[in-house]
């Protein structure tokens, strides 16, 4: 089953306190006003946060999965993900819950200790 840009609103927004928000023509994902999530322009991709000392390591051993676009991502803790190229929804809610977390403000955090990895 691939997994679809309706799949990450519906897990997106499933997450405590997430909002959507169009930003440069695309929905983003945010919690407590920040973003955590977003779909590519042709709803085929999404970008996700991610530490930058991380993106090479992920990059390197599922190319087919995450990459960045080169000028655009370089200086950011942001990584893209092919929505196809995921198992499936499971998978699809552990980077969404990730990416959250990253973004996610300590107390909504300590709310939510099922969230934690």
């Amino acid at each position: 089953m691939t997994t679809t840009a309706a799949d990450v609103r519906t897990i997106a927004l499933s997450l405590p306190g997430a909002a959507e928000k169009l930003a440069w023509g695309q929905p983003t994902f945010r919690v407590a006003g920040k973003i955590f999530a977003g779909l590519g322009d042709d709803d085929t991709t999404m970008g996700v946060k991610c530490p930058i000392e991380d993106r090479a390591e992920l990059i390197a051993s599922e190319p087919e999965k995450f990459f960045t676009r080169e000028g655009h991502d370089d200086h950011y803790a942001w990584l893209r993900v092919r929505l196809a190229a995921l198992e499936d929804t499971e998978e699809l809610t552990a980077i969404l819950a990730d990416s959250w977390r990253q973004a996610a403000p300590r107390q909504l955090l300590d709310a939510h200790p099922e969230l934690r990895p």
